[in-house]
């Protein structure tokens, strides 16, 4: 596979540059521009009603300039008043001008100002309580699971993982769209806006903790550069990446993918095989979606089993899993269950059961 150049590359860097940025999962807000003139109408109608309370009171203020207060003088004596300018020309001169002001004038002008000046605390203590949630976030982030792409294979990948019982809140999204993330956001994920090629906006992934990191970018030269660039900030991940032409496989594999699955390939193998025999498709199908009737699950081999043969053990052992070889559940190397090995087994979920959850996620490579 040939990569493009470097100024291919750089044209597309410039097409998704946005600002690298982590998003949290949060509540349905409003948005902030009705959050602004929900308050600005709030702070209208305190005016108008104090506005109201002088002009019909009128005979009671006494105005420097002409004796008498109109309608104008009741509107810049409420103006005035509420902002705590008081220039003084206008005053209440009456005792029950006077009571008015202390029993519903003053309380109005408090209620103006907590409007006004709450908007810019708000937004204050929003800034802060964000910061906040993502320093504890970045704190607490460990052995997490970073998908790079939250197209069709992310959203699918997500949903299995889910489905095996991993918690949303241990999975990180990343995609140069700030439109998709705001979507993973709203399921209640935590989303990186960014470039996955670059080693900062995985950073702020926190992928050099991650245990594992999906990949399932739209093109393979991407997932190559993503390989790269993850694995040079986590030796330890496992990488698993699709691909979207199978003659780039062995390609991503160099890359430092420990698992490359080819799209097109597989769907092309599950539609022939459904072909010739549809209750085969079926059961294929059932294994790979997760949480429900059949699945495949990795477990260590507990030490009731160790000594035993895979068929000796409870469960439909397919394969066992020794050091970084995979070997079928009938091969004769395999002899008997070792306690460091890993058993790939068929279980059947009920529904309304908590579904299993493999205990990790397959060999990892030895830190550098």
């Amino acid at each position: 596979m040939k990569l493009p150049g470097q100024d291919a590359m750089a044209r597309d860097a410039d097409e998704h540059l946005v600002t690298h940025r982590v998003k949290l999962p949060h509540r349905v807000v409003e948005r902030p521009l009705l959050q602004v003139a929900k308050r600005l109408s709030m702070a209208l109608v305190v005016l108008i009603i104090t506005v109201l309370i002088v002009y019909l009171d009128r005979d009671g203020y006494g105005d420097g300039a002409d004796d008498s207060v109109d309608f104008l003088d009741a509107f810049y004596y409420a103006t005035v008043t509420l902002s705590t300018t008081g220039y003084g020309d206008i005053v209440p001169v009456s005792d029950s001008a006077r009571l008015i002001n202390i029993l519903a004038v003053t309380p109005l002008r408090v209620a103006f100002l907590i409007i006004l000046v709450g908007t810019t605390l708000e937004v204050l203590t929003e800034r802060t309580r964000e910061e906040w949630r993502l320093n504890r976030w970045r704190s607490s982030l460990r052995e997490h699971t970073v998908v790079v792409g939250f197209g069709t294979k992310g959203r699918s990948a997500i949903q299995t993982l889910i489905a095996s019982g991993l918690s949303k809140d241990q999975i990180v999204v990343v995609d140069p769209s700030e439109k998709v993330i705001d979507a993973a956001a709203a399921e209640g994920l935590v989303g990186v806006v960014g470039d996955a090629t670059r080693s900062d906006v995985l950073l702020r992934a926190e992928v050099q903790k991650a245990r594992r990191i999906i990949i399932a970018t739209q093109r393979d030269d991407t997932a190559v550069l993503v390989i790269l660039t993850g694995r040079q900030l986590n030796r330890g991940a496992n990488i698993v990446a699709a691909v979207r032409e199978e003659e780039n496989a062995p390609l991503l594999r160099q890359s430092g993918a420990d698992a490359v699955i080819t799209s097109a390939s597989a769907a092309g193998r599950l539609l022939g095989l459904s072909v010739l025999s549809p209750s085969a498709g079926t059961v294929m199908e059932d294994l790979i979606q997760q949480g429900s009737g059949l699945d495949l699950v990795e477990r260590p081999v507990i030490k009731a089993e160790v000594g035993k043969t895979p068929r000796e053990t409870g469960d439909l052992v397919v394969s066992v899993l020794r050091g970084h070889r995979l070997l079928g559940y009938d091969d004769p190397a395999i002899g008997t269950l070792q306690l460091t090995d890993r058993v790939i087994t068929i279980i059947h979920n009920k529904p309304g059961t908590t579904p299993v959850r493999p205990t990790a996620a397959g060999p990892k490579r030895p830190p550098a």
